[in-house]
This record gives C-alpha cells, sequence and structure tokens, in this order.
C-alpha cells in the first residue's frame, strides 16, 4: 500500500513539474525561477539621442513596455563607434534585462577594429531585426551618368578621377562602395566626412560625384532634383521609388546594400526570454501605427526570428570583413 502510495506521489510530482513547465514558458520565467521581466529593462542605444537607433528604439520601447508590463528605459551610451555601448550589453547579467538597438554598423565594427572588447557573435545573442532600408547611390546631376551602366563606363574612363563621399573611413558605405569599386573594377578616391548628413551635401555641393547613402538623407535631395539616383541597393525595388533599379538588376546579381536596425541582447539569456520579446517584437511591427511611424524614418518594418537575424548578421561579418582585407581599410 505505501508502495502504491508512493509512485502516485511520485508520478503526481512528474505531472506538476511539466505542468510548472509549461506555464514557465509560457509566462516567460526565466531559469531563476522569476516571472520576465520582473524589473526594469534598460535599452542600451550605443549612439547618441536623435540617431537612427535611438528614434527607433524610442518607438518600439513604449509598444513593449504595454505587452510586457514593465518599464523600458533608453540608455544612450555614445562613444567609440558604439563600441562602449555594445560592450556594456556584452557584459550584462543574461536574463534579458539589458537589451541592445543597434544598425547595421554592427557587423562593419568588428570588420574594421582588429580589437575588440567582445565577440559580436559569441557574447551577443540576436533577437529580432527591427526595420531596414535600401542604400541608395547617387550622383551629383552634374554628371554625365543616368544609370548605374553609365556611371561605371564614367568611372573606367576617368580612374581615379572621380570623388565619393562618405560619413567617415571605415564606415557602411565605405565598404559598400569599395565593394561595387572590385565587382565593377572601378577605382575611385574616398572622401571621408564626419556622418552622413555632411556627405550627402559635399554630393548635392559638387564636391564629390557619387555616394551610397540611407534613403531619409538621400531622398529630400533626390526628389528637389539636387541628387539623381542610380540604384537602389536592396534586393528589390525600394517602395518609395519603385521606378528605381536595383544594383542587382543592372548588372550585379546578389548585391545588395541596405541599412538594418536589430534588436540583441547578452548571449546566455534563455531562450524563452528571446522566443518572447521576439514575439513581442513582431506583434508590435504589425501594429498600422507603428508602420506609419518606421514610414516616416524612411524605415520598413523587419521582423523574423532570432535564427533569420543571426543569420544577416554572419553574412554581413563575413562580408565586410572579406572587403575590409582586400582593400585594407581599417578604423585605426
Amino acid at each position: 500500500m505505501k508502495v502504491a502510495e508512493s509512485r502516485t506521489m511520485l508520478e503526481a510530482s512528474r505531472v506538476n513539474l511539466i505542468i510548472a513547465t509549461l506555464l514557465g514558458i509560457a509566462l516567460g520565467t526565466s531559469a531563476y525561477g522569476e516571472t520576465y521581466p520582473h524589473r526594469p529593462v534598460r535599452l542600451i542605444v550605443p549612439f547618441a539621442a536623435g540617431g537612427l537607433n535611438d528614434v527607433v528604439a524610442r518607438l518600439i520601447a513604449p509598444y513593449l513596455e504595454r505587452s510586457l508590463g514593465q518599464p523600458f528605459i533608453v540608455d544612450n551610451r555614445p562613444a567609440a563607434s558604439g563600441i562602449v555601448g555594445t560592450d556594456a550589453t556584452a557584459k550584462a547579467t543574461p536574463d534579458g534585462h539589458t537589451l541592445l538597438m543597434v544598425a547595421s554598423s554592427f557587423a562593419v565594427v568588428p570588420a574594421t577594429h582588429p580589437k575588440l572588447p567582445y565577440d559580436a557573435e559569441r557574447d551577443l545573442a540576436p533577437i529580432g531585426m527591427v526595420a531596414k532600408n535600401s542604400l541608395l547611390l547617387v550622383v551629383n546631376p552634374k554628371v554625365p551618368a543616368n544609370s548605374l551602366a553609365q556611371f561605371v563606363a564614367l568611372a573606367k574612363a576617368n580612374p581615379g578621377q572621380l570623388n565619393y563621399a562618405s560619413p567617415g573611413a571605415a564606415t557602411q558605405t565605405h565598404l559598400v562602395v569599395e565593394l561595387l569599386s572590385q565587382k565593377a573594377g572601378i577605382k575611385l578616391q574616398h572622401i571621408p566626412y564626419r556622418g552622413g548628413a555632411p556627405a550627402m551635401m559635399a554630393v548635392v555641393a559638387g564636391d564629390t560625384q557619387f555616394t551610397a547613402i540611407s534613403t531619409l538623407i538621400s531622398l529630400p535631395q533626390i526628389r528637389s532634383g539636387a541628387a539623381r539616383a542610380l540604384a537602389s541597393g536592396s534586393l528589390s525595388r525600394d517602395a518609395q521609388l519603385p521606378d528605381l533599379p536595383t544594383v542587382a538588376e543592372q548588372g550585379f546579381p546578389g548585391f545588395e546594400a541596405i541599412q538594418w536596425i536589430g534588436l540583441l541582447t547578452t548571449a546566455g539569456t534563455p531562450k524563452d526570454i528571446i522566443e518572447r520579446i521576439n514575439a513581442e517584437l513582431n506583434r508590435a511591427l504589425g501594429d498600422p501605427d507603428m508602420i506609419a511611424k518606421l514610414a516616416h524614418q524612411g524605415l520598413s518594418p523587419a521582423g523574423g526570428t532570432p535564427t533569420q537575424f543571426q543569420q544577416t548578421i554572419a553574412t554581413d561579418l563575413k562580408n565586410w570583413t572579406e572587403i575590409a582585407r582586400a582593400a585594407n581599410i581599417t578604423a585605426e
């Protein structure tokens, strides 16, 4: 009788354990036995307030606050090309209470900085891509080229005579143009500026002839006639410029140059917590109000799984590292 009772109690304990585990997953209970989140969440932006990372973080934070029931505090840590804020996240407690909002420069920095205090793939865990936009290949209107093919022909006829502007040395624009130059067999002179806006204005003024820059910065100049777009860097045509062919359509299949914004956390954070944040992020990105707010910033909602975002990061890291080495581009 006692044996039977013991077996019954053991089976009941197992059932209770299974139920508790399932409830924990459903409610986001962490490995520490507490429902996530159980305190305010810090959302680190490794750049200054007002930048694209910061704007997107402040758009997303209220949605996550409402769905997860805790304050999401945006914490700007602008220093060293985003390295300081990224490192703070890499070294945080892996419990989902420290998140990181990065741009595609996250994958550029390891390619151009030989010594980092963190490993971009090993020390950080992707949650999901938040938004993206195309980089547009743009020229000054006086440049005698109305297509990418014409620009390439012009550059080949005048090797080293055409200049391109970038937001700074070892930035994504720098690498994108070097990648295009390698594939097209052309040589352009790099002129770095301090930020995207000054780089765009250098093209408008005719100080440089060419750049690859975000739609947010370039579209007003294109629409006013102060600059001419030759191609979109996305694999599909940009919804804001449906008549503009992509780089891939113009003789460079598979070529992609986009700017993305994404959410990460500390490596080792429990999978169920990452999946819960991802689910709420995707839900927020489907909200019509959020879509409209992102569109106002020249962005399209992205979404997707942590695995898909990880694959994007891995591909970018590989590509930019190869280009940086081939072109001898470093941040030092």
